[in-house]
């Protein structure tokens, strides 16, 4: 099982591929097969995020509460975490 750290990095990139995927289909073709199941994926990629930063410990509660904003939070997440990080060294 991968670290969580690992698991909000991934989820945090997927989280913006499936929103550039939804658009590209929403100012296209706008298919509904693609908008109901891109839209479930980002949904749940959304929670992961969430979810990854709550089980990474000693969080600063900044950290996690920059986790809840909507498409960019886990790319904000993980800067910060990298930026404790370097801070703590």
């Amino acid at each position: 099982m991968p670290r969580p750290e690992t698991a909000l990095r991934i989820a945090s990139i997927a989280e913006i591929v499936t929103l550039a995927i939804l658009l590209t289909n929403l100012f296209t073709i706008h298919a509904r097969p693609i908008s109901s199941s891109m839209g479930m994926i980002h949904g749940c990629t959304y929670l992961l995020v969430i979810c990854c930063v709550l089980l990474i410990e000693r969080t600063p509660i900044r950290i996690k509460a920059l986790a809840w904003i909507p498409i960019v939070g886990g790319i904000l997440a993980v800067r910060a975490l990298a930026r404790a990080r370097d801070d703590a060294a």
